[in-house]
């Protein structure tokens, strides 16, 4: 279902939202606006300290970046809680996802 309601951005999709950044709002050269959530989970068994944060409980990070109209383009859960979100950012995916637009 995830290709149906959030399928993987397109170079064209980029493309746009980087003019609409411009257009809307004055960012040039801007292909969207990003974040992380940290989601309260149950601890997993065996997970050790992995899911453990610094707001004091187990978690998993979503990461999610929006266009200029606030919409979801993509979106990544399920990164570790220990990670904060500029560690999960520079992860190999998302840094090689960004460097094919």
């Amino acid at each position: 279902m995830e290709h149906i309601y959030l399928p993987e951005p397109t170079e064209n999709i980029w493309k746009k939202c980087a003019e609409e950044f411009e257009n809307r709002w004055g960012f040039p050269n801007c292909i969207g606006s990003v974040d992380g959530k940290h989601v309260t989970i149950k601890r997993p068994n065996n997970s050790g300290s992995n899911y453990w944060c610094y707001l004091h409980k187990y978690s998993i990070v979503l990461m999610a970046i929006v266009g200029p109209d606030y919409k979801f383009i993509c979106v990544d859960i399920g990164g570790f809680g220990k990670n904060s979100d500029g560690g999960i950012f520079e992860t190999p995916t998302w840094e090689n996802d960004l460097n094919k637009i």
